[in-house]
Parts: structure tokens; sequence; C-alpha cells
């Protein structure tokens, strides 16, 4: 498990933060809401201009992450 984690750098899991679902790195955005807001704003540009901070490999690995988890 450690070395799949490995590859999802940017997903951390902190008991005391969010009740420890997996977030983003350094916020906390859970991947479950990077995914829905991919459902609302398929349109990257407009997923971007909602969320200026997320970018590319976050969407991405949150994405994979999904299919490990």
């Amino acid at each position: 498990m450690e070395s799949i984690m490995a590859v999802f750098d940017r997903i951390t899991t902190n008991p005391s933060i969010v009740n420890g679902q997996p977030c983003i790195r350094g916020t906390r955005m859970t991947v479950r809401r990077v995914l829905e807001a991919l459902a609302i704003y398929p349109d990257r540009h407009e997923l971007h201009s909602e969320y200026p901070e997320r970018n590319d490999e976050d969407i991405r690995q949150s994405l994979a992450y999904q299919w490990y988890s």
C-alpha cells in the first residue's frame, strides 16, 4: 500500500483533517470534492476558473486515486 501512496504524492490523509478523508496535499479539499467539481465543470477551463488553485496533476491524481481506493 505504501508504494501505491508514493504515486499519489499530492493526496494525503490525516485523521484530524476532514475526518481522515483523502485530501489534496496542504488543503482541506477532498478528493471527493475534486471529483464532484469535475462532474459540475467538465470543461477544464471552467474548472480552473472556479478553482484556480487546482492544477492538472491534482485532478489527475484525484481521478486515479478513486480507482485505487
